[in-house]
C-alpha cells in the first residue's frame, strides 16, 4: 500500500486534507483521532466514518509481529509478517530507536550480509514501511527511525521518501532522527539536495487561524509535536518551544492553515548514513558487488555537501571483518578521507552468518582503530549489530523462518 493511494481512497470518501491528516497522524502516532473540541465522530465525513473500520483493519494487516527476539539490553529484533505473508525484520533499539526494512531481500548482494543472499524479492510500499513504526510504537515509544534494515533504500527511493515525509510531519519524529542509509547512489544525493531546496522555499503569509473543528480544505488540526513544543519555523524538524511569531498566530485550538499546509508540504530533511566498509575501490567492488561504482572520494564529497547543508553529520557505516578491512592502511585512509569532515564513523563488528568464514576483529583491535581515528579528530564509535548471541544479524531471522516453511 502507498500512502498516496490511501489519501486518494480517503478523498473518494469525501475527506479533505484536514481529515486525511488527522487519520494519518492518529495512525502513525498510535493515538486517538479525537481533538479536544472536535471528536472524530463529528469531524470525519460520514462515508469516511462508515469505511474507517475496514481501513483500520487493512492498515493493521500491513505489518504484524511474527516473533520477537531480545538481543541485549534495550534491544529486540522483530520478525514482521507483511500482508502477503512475506517477512522482513525491524529492530527496537535503545533510547527510542527503531531500524526498519525497505525491501524484502536486497539486490546489492553484500558478501557479508544475509539479507541479499536470495536477491531482491519485492519492494515495500510506503505504508508498509510506516507500518513497522506503528507496530513498534504499540510496544514502546519510538523517537528515531533508521532505514538500515533489509534492503537498499536507494532502490526503493520513492516509497522510502514518502514514508520519511509522513514520519517527519504527522509521525512526530524530528528530521535529524530520520536516518536514510545507502551504499552510495547518485539518485539519493540528487533527491536529497532537491528536497533541501523545497524545504527552504518561503512560507506563505500567515492567515487568520481556523478553529479546530473547521475544515476549509486545508489541515485545521495540529497538536503539539512533543509536549508543548512546535516544529521550528525554519522547518529543520527541530522541536522547541513556540517562537514569539508562532505564539502570536497560534492560539487556543486555532492554527494558521497557510502555515500548516506549507509545513506538511515542505520536504523533510533526513540525516544521511553511508555504508562505506572500505576505502579501497577494488575491495569495495568485491564486498558490495552490485553497488554503483562511484569513486569513494566522490561519495564522501557528496555526503559532506549534504551534511554541511543540513547541519547533520554523515554517519559512515563500516562492518568490521578481521583480515579484510581492519588494517592500519585502512585506518590511515579513513583519516585522510574524513579529517575535517562533518562525519561520524560507526564501526559495526561482523555478526557471524551461516556459511561464511568471516570473523569480527578482536576487541583490542577495534579499540585501537577507534583511538587512532580519535587522535586525528574523527569521531568514531563501535555499534553492536544487536543479534550476535541469537544469530539474528540482518536477514538471519527471516532466512530461518523461510527455511522452516
Amino acid at each position: 500500500m502507498l500512502i498516496s493511494n490511501l489519501r486518494l481512497r480517503l478523498r473518494d470518501l469525501g475527506a479533505k486534507p484536514c481529515h486525511e491528516d488527522r487519520l494519518l497522524r492518529g495512525w502513525s502516532q498510535v493515538s486517538s483521532y479525537d481533538n479536544k473540541h472536535s471528536p472524530a465522530e463529528t469531524f470525519f465525513p460520514q462515508a469516511m466514518r462508515i469505511e474507517l473500520p475496514a481501513i483500520e483493519a487493512e492498515l493493521n494487516r500491513l505489518a504484524q509481529l511474527s516473533s520477537e527476539h531480545p538481543a541485549g539490553e534495550g534491544v529486540a529484533r522483530l520478525l514482521v509478517e507483511l500482508h502477503d505473508g512475506q517477512m522482513v525484520e525491524s529492530v527496537l533499539l535503545p533510547r527510542g530507536g527503531l531500524c526498519v526494512s525497505t525491501q524484502v531481500g536486497c539486490a546489492v548482494g553484500c558478501v557479508f550480509c544475509m539479507s541479499g543472499r536470495a536477491g531482491l524479492i519485492r519492494q515495500l510500499g510506503s505504508a508498509e514501511i510506516v507500518a513497522q513504526v506503528v507496530l513498534a510504537r504499540r510496544r514502546r515509544a519510538v523517537s528515531k527511525v533508521v532505514f538500515m534494515g533489509m534492503g537498499e533504500p536507494a532502490h526503493n527511493l520513492d516509497n522510502v521518501l514518502e514514508a520519511i515525509q509522513l514520519l517527519g510531519t504527522h509521525g512526530n519524529i524530528g528530521h535529524k532522527n530520520l536516518v536514510l542509509s545507502t551504499v552510495g547512489d547518485l539518485r539519493v544525493f540528487e533527491r536529497l539536495m532537491t528536497g533541501l531546496k523545497q524545504a527552504s522555499s518561503p512560507i506563505p503569509p500567515l492567515t487568520p487561524p481556523l478553529k479546530g473543528g473547521e475544515c476549509s480544505g486545508l489541515p485545521a488540526f495540529l497538536p503539539p509535536l512533543q509536549g508543548e513544543g512546535w516544529v521550528s519555523n525554519d522547518l529543520a524538524g527541530v522541536v522547541g518551544q513556540p517562537s514569539q511569531m508562532a505564539s502570536s498566530f497560534f492560539s487556543g485550538d486555532g492554527v494558521s492553515p497557510g502555515y500548516e499546509q506549507s509545513r506538511l508540504n515542505a520536504s523533510v530533511k533526513p540525516a544521511l548514513a553511508l555504508s562505506l566498509h572500505t576505502t579501497d575501490a577494488a575491495l569495495r567492488a568485491k564486498l558490495l558487488p552490485r553497488a554503483p561504482q562511484i569513486p569513494i572520494e566522490e561519495l564522501v564529497e557528496r555526503a559532506e555537501a549534504y551534511a554541511r547543508a543540513t547541519g547533520y553529520p554523515v554517519q559512515y557505516q563500516w562492518t568490521l571483518i578481521e583480515g579484510v578491512n581492519d588494517s592500519d592502511a585502512e585506518v590511515a585512509r579513513i583519516a585522510q578521507l574524513l579529517t575535517g569532515k562533518y562525519a561520524v564513523m560507526n564501526f559495526i563488528p561482523f555478526n557471524a552468518v551461516d556459511g561464511l568464514d568471516y570473523r569480527r576483529p578482536s576487541v583490542e583491535r577495534i579499540a585501537a582503530m577507534v583511538q587512532t581515528l580519535k587522535r586525528h579528530g574523527i569521531l568514531a564509535k563501535v555499534r553492536d549489530s544487536a543479534g550476535q548471541e541469537i544469530e539474528g544479524a540482518c536477514g538471519q531471522l527471516r532466512a530461518r523462518a523461510e527455511k522452516a516453511k
